[in-house]
């Protein structure tokens, strides 16, 4: 379908920038804005209500500021994620500073998002929500999202089990609106292919956590970059949730990956020891696509590559065409 009017002629590539915990802070979020694809954070990376509510403020202004600089070149809109969970206690004072600074897009996650899309609708923003099956999609829509993210097989923190195929092509069988494919993406050629499937956009994390502007160590980098799809492992023994971490990151804090691959407990560990290994910033998440990712350049740098690599295969002539 046609790209959102919050979006036109403000992308350089069909691409939203997933938001990470700790990870994705303003400094990734505007490198990637003024690289022309949109920019997220979860809204809990600011540790206060307080703090989002300076960072906005200052986001807000330095888009600003950067696009009447810089005229001819497209600057994308920014995006926050709110988790709507009960377990949340912030939710009501994050939603109202968002409508405070009508933040462009919501990013909605762990739980219906009722009575937050009147309130983004409410200045124009647009609300997209994360969903893993059918079930939760059909959901969504019945509150009144803008678009879902189809979160598949092989994405980084909370994914799904579904194939990209599969949950793709059945959601379009009843959802004409914006969808955006997240699941092992990490290049222009993965843009391209979620475009031919049937997405509007590509939803990509794990390949912006290896970047010089990600608030990430650089332990957690070069991890990403000496692994492989193979180190990935699916459990939802750190947050309750099934997602992806990265195996070797696992084994660092003495746990053995193959004990808790698909939920199953290490009898070796108690519970006292559990609670000290914290998700995200103890062990830390990615996709399946690392098996692709050697370098950490600059969110500018990436991005043009992954320009060139779209416009290669778009230009790719078929055998059958």
């Amino acid at each position: 379908m046609p790209i959102p009017a919050t979006f036109a002629g403000k992308l350089t590539l069909p691409v939203i920038a997933s938001p990470m915990f700790i990870v994705s802070y303003p400094e990734l979020v505007l490198a990637q804005c003024k690289a022309g694809i949109v920019g997220t954070f979860p809204s809990l990376n600011a540790r206060q209500p307080g703090q989002l509510d300076e960072w906005l403020g200052r986001m807000t202004a330095d888009l600003a500021d950067y696009a009447a600089a810089n005229p001819a070149q497209p600057v994308a809109p920014f995006g926050v994620n709110l988790i709507v969970h009960k377990s949340n206690t912030r939710l009501r004072e994050d939603v109202e500073l968002v409508v405070k600074h009508k933040v462009p897009l919501i990013i909605t996650s762990v739980g219906a998002p009722t009575g937050i899309v009147e309130a983004v609708h409410s200045y124009g923003g647009l609300v997209f929500h994360d969903v893993t099956n059918i079930r939760h999609a059909k959901k969504a829509l019945s509150v009144g999202v803008d678009g879902l993210i189809l979160v598949a097989a092989g994405a980084g923190g909370h994914a799904g089990t579904l194939s990209p195929f599969a949950l793709l092509s059945e959601v379009r069988e009843f959802f004409d609106g914006p969808l955006v494919l997240a699941g092992a993406m990490s290049s222009g050629r993965s843009v391209r292919a979620a475009e031919v499937m049937g997405a509007d956009f590509a939803y990509i994390g794990t390949r912006f956590i290896a970047t010089a502007e990600a608030n990430a160590n650089e332990a957690y980098k070069q991890m990403l970059i000496d692994g492989a799809a193979s180190d990935i492992v699916y459990t939802p023994m750190f947050s309750g949730i099934p997602g992806n971490y990265l195996g070797p990151s696992i084994a660092a804090n003495g746990i053995d990956p193959t004990a808790i691959s698909g939920g199953q407990a290490d009898p070796n560990l108690s519970i006292e020891d559990w609670s000290k290994k914290k998700a995200w910033k103890d062990i830390w998440s990615a996709g399946q696509g690392i098996g692709t990712i050697h370098d950490a350049p600059s969110v500018a740098d990436l991005v043009a590559r992954m320009k060139a690599e779209y416009r290669d295969a778009a230009t790719t002539p078929s055998t059958f065409l």
